[in-house]
Protein backbone atom coordinates (compact mmCIF):
# COMPACT_ATOMS: atom_id res chain seq x y z
CA UNK A 1 0.00 0.00 0.00
CA UNK A 2 1.29 3.21 -0.77
CA UNK A 3 1.22 6.07 1.25
CA UNK A 4 0.46 9.39 -0.28
CA UNK A 5 1.74 12.48 0.87
CA UNK A 6 -1.12 15.34 2.03
CA UNK A 7 -0.56 18.68 1.13
CA UNK A 8 -2.09 20.75 3.67
CA UNK A 9 -0.88 23.99 1.97
CA UNK A 10 -2.67 23.52 -0.82
CA UNK A 11 -6.16 22.59 1.01
CA UNK A 12 -6.10 25.19 3.48
CA UNK A 13 -5.39 27.59 0.52
CA UNK A 14 -8.44 26.36 -1.01
CA UNK A 15 -10.18 26.64 1.57
CA UNK A 16 -9.62 29.94 2.87
CA UNK A 17 -11.29 30.78 -0.70
CA UNK A 18 -14.55 28.65 0.54
CA UNK A 19 -13.75 30.08 4.27
CA UNK A 20 -16.87 32.22 4.30
CA UNK A 21 -19.37 29.20 2.52
CA UNK A 22 -17.56 26.59 5.16
CA UNK A 23 -18.38 28.21 8.45
CA UNK A 24 -21.58 28.87 7.34
CA UNK A 25 -22.19 24.98 6.81
CA UNK A 26 -20.05 24.10 10.14
CA UNK A 27 -20.82 27.17 12.29
CA UNK A 28 -24.34 27.92 11.23
CA UNK A 29 -26.06 29.96 13.98
CA UNK A 30 -22.60 32.24 14.11
CA UNK A 31 -22.63 35.35 12.20
CA UNK A 32 -19.83 38.18 10.62
CA UNK A 33 -18.75 40.62 13.09
CA UNK A 34 -16.10 42.86 11.06
CA UNK A 35 -13.70 40.13 10.13
CA UNK A 36 -14.55 37.71 12.84
CA UNK A 37 -17.25 34.67 12.62
CA UNK A 38 -18.44 35.23 15.79
CA UNK A 39 -20.65 31.78 17.29
CA UNK A 40 -21.26 29.30 20.32
CA UNK A 41 -18.82 26.39 19.82
CA UNK A 42 -20.55 22.89 18.95
CA UNK A 43 -18.26 21.00 21.29
CA UNK A 44 -19.14 22.30 24.97
CA UNK A 45 -22.46 23.35 26.38
CA UNK A 46 -22.00 27.33 24.48
CA UNK A 47 -24.88 29.15 25.80
CA UNK A 48 -24.13 32.35 23.67
CA UNK A 49 -21.84 33.36 21.07
CA UNK A 50 -19.29 35.47 21.91
CA UNK A 51 -16.38 33.11 22.80
CA UNK A 52 -15.50 30.79 20.02
CA UNK A 53 -14.29 33.10 16.73
CA UNK A 54 -12.54 32.94 13.62
CA UNK A 55 -11.03 35.50 11.61
CA UNK A 56 -12.75 35.42 8.16
CA UNK A 57 -8.87 36.65 6.24
CA UNK A 58 -6.84 34.01 8.09
CA UNK A 59 -9.04 31.18 9.66
CA UNK A 60 -6.88 31.88 12.97
CA UNK A 61 -9.25 30.30 15.57
CA UNK A 62 -9.94 30.51 18.92
CA UNK A 63 -12.60 29.70 21.83
CA UNK A 64 -11.30 32.19 24.37
CA UNK A 65 -13.36 30.13 26.98
CA UNK A 66 -11.32 27.25 27.09
CA UNK A 67 -8.32 28.24 25.16
CA UNK A 68 -8.73 25.63 22.32
CA UNK A 69 -6.85 27.54 19.33
CA UNK A 70 -5.57 27.27 15.91
CA UNK A 71 -4.66 28.63 12.68
CA UNK A 72 -5.92 27.40 9.42
CA UNK A 73 -8.96 25.59 8.07
CA UNK A 74 -8.04 21.42 8.27
CA UNK A 75 -7.21 22.60 12.45
CA UNK A 76 -10.67 23.93 12.68
CA UNK A 77 -12.10 20.98 10.89
CA UNK A 78 -10.27 18.72 13.02
CA UNK A 79 -11.24 20.61 16.21
CA UNK A 80 -15.28 20.96 15.42
CA UNK A 81 -15.59 17.41 14.00
CA UNK A 82 -13.02 15.39 16.69
CA UNK A 83 -11.03 14.35 13.77
CA UNK A 84 -7.51 14.34 12.93
CA UNK A 85 -5.87 16.73 10.87
CA UNK A 86 -4.90 14.17 7.95
CA UNK A 87 -8.88 12.90 8.49
CA UNK A 88 -9.79 16.54 8.62
CA UNK A 89 -7.52 17.11 5.57
CA UNK A 90 -8.87 14.84 3.09
CA UNK A 91 -12.58 15.84 3.64
CA UNK A 92 -11.78 19.07 2.82
CA UNK A 93 -10.39 18.11 -0.01
CA UNK A 94 -13.40 16.37 -1.31
CA UNK A 95 -15.03 19.02 -0.24
CA UNK A 96 -13.88 21.25 -2.51
CA UNK A 97 -13.45 19.09 -5.44
CA UNK A 98 -9.31 18.85 -5.04
CA UNK A 99 -8.02 16.10 -6.87
CA UNK A 100 -6.39 13.01 -5.25
CA UNK A 101 -2.75 14.90 -4.93
CA UNK A 102 -4.00 16.92 -2.66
Amino acid sequence: MTQHRIDFERINRAALVALPALLGRWLPDGKREGHEWVARNPRRGDREPGSFKVNMNTCRWSDFATGDRGGDPVSLAAYLFNIRQGEAAARLATMLGLGGDA
